[in-house]
């Protein structure tokens, strides 16, 4: 089965455009094939760029202090190039990063899964919402998983597409909400994340250049987040259901969910699964509370093993309850269910393993040639050699990140090269570090969702073919492009009026120095 947009009704200019995206993208060859094309040419490119003599400086932050630093293109042809193809092939791979992420998920996700729990909760889900807020409660939760790092991208985005089959839509449109709050909303949320503090570190150290001793806390955007928080609810809500389901049409596909109404065993092991989750939630702020898990400095968001292990306390939290309700229920009967259920869900990663090992290479390789951080680097050149001043300027700033997003997917890499330039230099105009980090932030998470560079890009690609075999890279870009668009200009625009109004955007924290 292959997703076929609607032909029923006459199509506008936009859904051409998103047809155009899909054909063309779809033509191209299968995800791992092109994944390994894109290594080759980025092997190319960066020959002919080191033989160029490519190059770029930028000023570094060194113990506070700006240090100019010259990044030249490096040939993967060149004698050490060919060197790290071949011995790094298998470090590449195992340093993945949503590799670890997704496998140890999948193993309590598996169990919750195997043992009926998921299941149970998704029929109980349908019985008791109404209809007309999943949408909005999906693309809610996608944007709220933030605070639990990258572990949104692998238990949010397939429970979407579950949730929506639950509903009999289609699971696409479902993955896709799920996906464009996970990340397209990476940066709102109604809580602290681990992204503030990250952040707000490198906008400490670019502020410190122009005035020594200035602090930007986690804090320092959380009232504008807020307000981000329902701005992407409702445009991620409407975009789902006026543009993507309608593309979509009726899902045909062989795979469903059965909405029976709950029975009295799975009703026990439903209330079994809560006390257990319960109590390991208790344990987890105990063990947080009493020091264990937080930093040697009593840190929770910041270099803790609280953060550190988040991605074994998310799987944690569906193995606990997974069990628990197996063993209530009766479909549990001893260990070695458990042991099956997990070699099941590990079983039917080897489509994702493929594809990863591949998408890893060539992350690596556009790492090693230093080819992201000369774009990066020549993007905020341009931008600070158009002399503008003011909002025009500002909204310059969020487009030129969210295009140098595309092609370096860390927030932290693309803010460690563009905050020595942009944090001291809007201070010299009079807006506050905590002001340009905020801008920063709109950019960089609205392109998150159409780039392949995007880390897990290639996870959410493997979750769409489990519906539709037939999805390649041109179908979830041509989905996720009315989010990624409309996003920006939503997110834009509150940006604006926030400006014009002179409201604070975080405890204590204004636009203005």
């Amino acid at each position: 089965m292959s997703v076929k947009v609607s032909s029923n009704k006459k199509k506008g200019l936009f859904n051409k455009f998103l047809d155009i995206i899909e054909v063309v993208g779809n033509k191209l060859p299968h995800p791992v094939t092109l994944f390994a094309l894109f290594s080759l040419a980025v092997i190319l490119i960066s020959a002919l760029a080191a033989k160029m003599g490519t190059s770029v400086t930028y000023d570094r932050i060194v113990d506070g202090e700006a240090v100019a630093t010259t990044v030249e293109a490096v040939s993967l042809l060149s004698k050490q190039g060919v060197r790290d193809i071949f011995s790094k092939a298998v470090s590449n791979f195992t340093g993945f990063a949503p590799l670890g992420t997704v496998l140890v998920a999948m193993l309590g996700v598996g169990v919750a899964e195997g043992t009926g729990l998921i299941g149970s909760l998704l029929r109980k889900l349908v019985l008791s919402t109404p209809k007309g807020l999943i949408t909005a409660v999906v693309v809610f939760a996608g944007i709220m998983s933030n605070v639990a790092s990258d572990a949104g991208y692998v238990v949010l985005v397939p429970l979407g597409a579950l949730i929506f089959l639950s509903f009999k839509r289609h699971p696409l449109a479902g993955l896709a909400a799920a996906f464009a709050g996970v990340s397209g909303g990476f940066s709102a949320n109604l809580a602290f994340g681990t992204i503030d503090a990250l952040l707000g570190g490198f906008t400490t150290q670019a502020a410190d250049m122009y005035q020594p001793g200035y602090e930007v806390g986690i804090h320092a955007n959380w009232f504008f987040m807020i307000a981000s928080t329902f701005l992407i609810t409702i445009i991620g809500t409407i975009v789902t259901e006026k543009i993507i389901e309608p593309r979509l049409g009726e899902y045909k596909g062989d795979s469903k969910v059965d909405i029976d109404k709950i029975t009295a065993a799975e009703s026990k092991g439903l209330v079994w699964a809560l006390i257990s989750f319960l109590a390991y939630v208790a344990v987890i702020v105990a063990l947080v509370m009493s020091g264990i898990l937080k930093s040697d400095a009593g840190e929770i968001l910041k270099d803790s093993a609280f953060l550190a292990g988040m991605v074994p306390i998310i799987a944690g939290g569906f193995l606990v309850p997974g069990v628990a309700y197996g063993i209530a229920s009766g479909s549990v009967k001893s260990d070695k269910d458990i042991a099956n259920v997990m070699g099941k869900s590990m079983s039917t990663m080897g489509g994702y393993l493929v594809l990863a090992f591949v998408a890893a290479q060539f992350v690596n390789y556009f790492n090693w040639s230093n080819l992201g951080t000369i774009l990066a680097v020549n993007g905020a050149n341009f931008l600070e050699a158009t002399n503008m001043t003011g909002v025009p300027m500002l909204i310059g700033f969020i487009l030129v990140a969210g295009f140098i997003n595309l092609f370096i997917g860390s927030a932290s890499a693309k803010w460690a090269i563009m905050a020595p330039v942009f944090v001291p230099m809007l201070m010299h105009v009079g807006y506050t570090p905590e002001f340009t980090q905020l801008a920063y932030r709109i950019g960089d998470s609205t392109t998150n969702i159409i780039s392949p560079l995007m880390s897990y890009f290639a996870v959410i690609v493997a979750f769409a073919q489990k519906y539709d075999k037939e999805t390649g890279i041109g179908t979830l870009i041509s989905v996720m492009v009315p989010y990624s668009l409309l996003f920006l200009l939503g997110w834009t625009l509150l940006f604006v009026v926030w400006t014009v109004l002179g409201l604070p955007i975080g405890p204590g924290v204004g636009i203005k120095l």
